[in-house]
């Protein structure tokens, strides 16, 4: 889900179009409202999922798929009567290799462990959506920061949304000024060079989900960066149950409120 700005010169039309787009991306055939499943392999060493066709084995570092006529599952586009091996994908999700009757069913690889994931057009929340409760734009919430990268990366065990506790890659520390105090959060650097963050604030699980993310732009080589809270977007588990998202880790949750951003969905 992208969360790039705009060239416009307007920050409020800006960020309209941020959410514009944020919303379209959501509510897309395959965003994260489709995800109907998360079956993690070693929960079924028979290989059979019940609400997943075909027969999927973990064979270590590959998954083997194997389907008959009777699922209709197509890999690479093409109908599979046999076996194939899969590894993790990494494409959008529309762009996977597995599909059945219009779903998607992506590979998934956490700590060593295999999934499947299940993308439906159809699903009860995607059909439900009315759209993301968002804070109206306020250039209070924008303030400066100063990122300082770590000397080596940082892994840390976190509980995840679905109650089990795996490790996050934190590479540094971004501090900003918020309501007259500094607060600092623990990030990650993304392939890209930008930063991400799981925080809570004073708002979280009262007037807005029980935690968020920020994505900053990358750093300048002084370690400077605009910190803009009025993009502050709900994780995928707030639309999907079946999300495995990351807590955010010890010192992330701001003793200060942050009524900006995403803060919760609309549902019908």
């Amino acid at each position: 889900m992208s969360t790039d700005s705009t060239d416009s010169t307007d920050p409020r039309r800006d960020w309209q179009h941020w959410h514009e787009q944020r919303t379209a991306t959501v509510s897309s055939s395959y965003g994260p409202l489709s995800l109907t499943g998360t079956y993690w392999l070693s929960d079924y060493p028979e290989g059979r999922i019940p609400a997943v066709p075909g027969r999927w084995r973990d064979e270590g570092d590959e998954v083997v798929l194997t389907a008959g006529a009777e699922d209709a599952v197509t890999v690479d586009g093409k109908p599979l009567i046999g076996s194939v091996r899969l590894t993790a994908d990494h494409a959008p999700i529309h762009e996977s290799r597995a599909e059945s009757a219009g779903r998607r069913l992506v590979v998934l690889r956490r700590e060593g462990l295999w999934a499947v994931r299940d993308f439906d057009p159809e699903s009860t929340a995607r059909r439900a959506f009315r759209g993301i409760e968002v804070t109206p734009y306020d250039e209070r919430f924008v303030v400066p920061g100063t990122f300082r990268a770590y000397e080596t990366s940082r892994n840390i065990r976190v509980e995840n949304a679905d109650g089990k506790e795996r490790g996050l890659g934190l590479a540094g520390e971004l501090s900003f000024e918020l309501h007259g105090a500094v607060h600092t959060l623990r990030v990650a650097v993304e392939d890209d060079g930008t930063l991400w963050a799981v925080f809570a604030d004073a708002t979280s699980g009262r007037d807005s989900y029980r935690f968020r993310f920020l994505r900053p732009a990358a750093p300048a080589p002084d370690g400077s960066v605009t910190v803009d809270f009025n993009r502050a977007l709900l994780p995928p588990c707030a639309f999907a149950d079946h999300f495995i998202c990351p807590f955010p880790p010890p010192g992330n949750t701001l003793d200060t409120a942050v009524p900006a951003g995403e803060r919760r969905l609309v549902e019908g």
